[in-house]
């Protein structure tokens, strides 16, 4: 989303910090959506297709104020299935299918870059899944090689190229050649370093092995190593915790992300392998996130928001001291003035006030795309209100607190009147010491930061036509 107004002083200066309170956050805690977009995903409608999409790329070159894109690419393939996950996902041991996607997912790039000629300069890319790594090194190679034919790539020290690695499936040599092949930032899924944990989600995944790839990646030259941590499995305790956080810290990456385990069997099918018994109740949950905060705090990681924290000279921490972090699909991003492009099964993309998905099934992806169409299934076109309340939650979610003059500068509204209804709720709030509002700013109190899901809740008008129910996860 484009950045709509100046960037207030008191932002520049702003240093976030994180008050945990176990009891008003198992008093507040809910079912919400986590904000990767607005209007969410859920939201969006199958009225929205292929044309549509057409038509907003057209708009975006009419207008004449191109900006530069990133790019995400998913990989929906998997050796075998890590019972917690919620992605969308193939697991299967037949790579030929994956030569077969890879042929698929070219035409699609192809029919991208060629929609965006002339304004096709990537900032940013992103390789999501599934297993990106899945593709063998040589498919990956080829895959590279096509995108810097259709679309510009920024220089490597300008650009973020990122890839999600599953260490398991990577040996140092081919992290070497991941970086030659022009990432320069991967991120590591590791979960829980805990034996009993790893056999209760089926993700058998020894600490040196973890650790042989973060070396060779420092090695490699890649800016920064991230590494995604899930508190709330089974097996998972305090004790387990601690002792996983600890060889985390000692393995010194640029970016940690703990996410919340979202427990839906009825939505999830691998997730029915998981046994109730094993599963830690909310106290035992409430203590490891507090561990996590105290341990990486104490280590010298910033808390970003949400689930991420990040080293002080991390670009990351330093675009939230600036007023530059974004949030969208892949989480929070430092390059907010780009459209998103989106390509492979179900990757959803946002170009000028619209977001786009594509099909969801193999089959259906083939079908669109020997039709000489994009995939897309579903979407939205945002109205003057979506983006007034996407840019009102991006500031909250990213920064913690907003300007009401700067966003009255930016949009045709009174805020007090437009959201009337809205500060009533956050009064409430702010009584619980959640947000403070004062004069002309918002802002969301350091006890009240990991609720910020709440605080957007509020903002969302969309939540009010139907109820926040079991297809989000809990806020915490």
């Amino acid at each position: 989303m484009t950045q709509l107004f100046e960037v207030p002083a008191k932002v520049l200066a702003f240093q976030p910090t994180v008050d945990f309170d176990a009891g008003l956050i198992s008093r507040l805690s809910k079912s919400g959506p986590r904000y990767t977009s607005y209007p969410t995903a859920d939201r969006f409608s199958d009225s929205f297709g292929y044309r549509d999409y057409l038509h907003a790329v057209a708009d975006r070159r009419t207008r004449g104020n191109a900006r530069p894109l990133s790019l995400y690419l998913h990989i929906p393939f998997c050796d075998t299935v890590c019972y917690y996950c919620a992605c969308n996902k193939i697991v299967t041991k037949k790579r030929e299918k994956a030569a077969t996607y890879l042929a698929y997912l070219k035409r699609e790039v192809a029919m991208q870059g060629g929609l965006f000629a002339g304004m096709n300069d990537i900032e940013q890319l992103h390789f999501g899944g599934g297993t990106p790594t899945y593709l063998s090194d040589a498919q990956m190679g080829e895959l590279m090689d096509h995108l810097r034919r259709c679309f510009r790539f920024a220089p490597d020290n300008v650009g973020e190229y990122s890839i999600e690695v599953d260490p398991r499936t990577v040996s140092a040599e081919r992290v070497h050649s991941l970086r030659a092949q022009g990432f320069n930032r991967i991120s590591l899924g590791v979960q829980d370093f805990d034996a009993e944990v790893q056999k209760a989600v089926n993700r058998i995944q020894p600490e040196a092995e973890t650790r042989a790839i973060i070396a060779a990646a420092r090695d490699a030259g890649f800016r920064s190593v991230s590494i995604d941590l899930i508190y709330g499995l089974p097996k998972q305790s305090p004790a387990t915790m601690a002792a996983t956080l600890e060889k985390v810290v000692a393995a010194d990456p640029d970016r940690i992300a703990v996410y919340h385990y979202a427990h839906l069997p009825h939505l999830f099918k691998p997730q029915r392998r998981i046994l109730d018994e094993d599963m830690p109740d909310s106290d035992a949950k409430l203590q490891m996130l507090q561990l996590c905060i105290e341990r990486l705090g104490a280590a010298g990681y910033v808390y970003i928001g949400m689930d991420h924290f990040a080293k002080p000279e991390d670009d990351l921490a330093i675009a939230q001291r600036q007023g530059r972090l974004h949030r969208n699909f892949q989480g929070y991003s430092t390059h907010a003035d780009t459209d998103l492009v989106s390509c492979g099964v179900s990757a959803i993309g946002a170009v000028g006030a619209t977001y786009s998905q594509n099909v969801k099934t193999l089959d259906a992806y083939y079908d669109a795309l020997d039709r000489n169409e994009l995939p897309v299934a579903r979407g939205a076109r945002l109205n003057m209100d979506d983006v007034l309340r996407r840019t009102v939650i991006q500031k909250l979610m990213c920064q913690f607190e907003l300007s009401i003059s700067a966003i009255e500068q930016a949009f045709p509204v009174v805020f007090r009147q437009h959201f009337a209804a809205e500060l009533v709720q956050l009064k409430a709030m702010e009584e619980d010491g959640l947000v403070g509002v004062d004069g002309d700013w918002i802002g969301v109190s350091p006890r009240g930061r990991l609720l910020i899901r709440n605080v957007c809740m509020v903002f969302d008008r969309h939540l009010a036509t139907r109820s926040a129910g079991p297809r989000y996860s809990k806020t915490l």
